[in-house]
């Protein structure tokens, strides 16, 4: 199935509303990347990443920073409420001479903006030029007796538990790869030792119960976390390849004994900012 590409989206053409999609949201994606090539400087860019909880100090390593642009002076961005989270989109050339799109933070669904708002920094990407995009995030372990906390997982899969999509109307897309096993394969090239994993998404922001931590072991979930799926699939619509990593913060409720905190989950990733750095920089001069 073909999928539109964002950045050739031109929301005069007719042939959009047979997308039944919101044109408003793609436009303001249009708006956006126009306002982040002008701040920074540069019209064509090779890949984003999305910085989820623990992982922005891994950012450092990725090469040397070109530009930093709030989120707040973009259009239809709004500042992270979250803990951990920036706020800005950092532009870096990586060593191997890529430009990447470096977004410190991300919106969640449970802070109430709705699906676009989630989404939104995604079409961004996308209409800005880029074709790859990696999705990062901190999460809840459901296999302590395989993770180790500290471990990076590769994303082969995911359980939408959200209750949200952030499209609508009969805009078809298909997720039997939403995560590409082609970069899955090139993470192992650079890191044999990763394991892979099913991710679930549940809205927040309260964490989960044991029960529910069960019932997601049943129903084949390793990972437990609050954001990326929404992403996922909106970078799917966009035709573009995704990279899911994530950072295992915690053993998930009832399966530690530990009550779940986010100081933990942020503490976890200053922990392992450096690892993670260094991994991020081998893949995206490999993607």
């Amino acid at each position: 199935m073909n999928t539109p590409d964002v950045s050739d989206l031109d929301v005069s053409d007719p042939d959009v509303s047979d997308l039944d999609v919101s044109n408003d949201a793609y436009s303001l994606a249009q708006e956006a990347a126009g306002a982040l090539r002008s701040a920074a400087g540069h019209d064509t860019f090779d890949v984003a990443l999305v910085m989820g909880s623990g992982w922005v100090p891994a950012a450092d390593a990725l090469g040397r920073t070109v530009a930093e642009i709030p989120f707040t002076d973009l259009p239809g961005f709004s500042a992270p409420a979250v803990a951990g989270h920036g706020g800005r989109i950092r532009v870096v050339r990586t060593d191997g001479g890529r430009h990447a799109l470096v977004f410190l933070g991300r919106s969640h669904l449970y802070e109430g903006h709705g699906p676009e708002a989630v989404v939104h920094g995604v079409r961004t990407a996308a209409a800005a030029g880029v074709r790859t995009i990696v999705l990062t995030n901190a999460a809840g372990g459901l296999r302590p007796e395989t993770q180790q906390v500290g471990d990076p997982v590769l994303i082969s899969d995911h359980i939408n538990l959200t209750g949200a999509n952030p499209i609508t109307g009969t805009t078809f897309i298909d997720l039997t790869e939403v995560y590409s096993r082609r970069l899955r394969a090139l993470v192992h090239e650079v890191d044999p030792s990763l394991a892979e994993g099913v991710y679930v998404a549940f809205r927040g922001p309260t964490y989960e119960t044991p029960a529910e931590i069960q019932m997601l072991r049943t129903f084949g979930g390793d990972l437990i976390g609050m954001s990326t799926v929404l992403e996922a699939i909106a970078a799917r619509e966009a035709g573009l390849d995704v990279l899911g990593l994530s950072l295992v913060t915690n053993p998930a409720a009832g399966l530690g004994g530990e009550v779940l905190d986010h100081e933990e989950v942020l503490a976890v990733g200053r922990a392992t900012a450096a690892r993670m750095g260094v991994l991020l920089a081998k893949v995206v001069d490999r993607l």
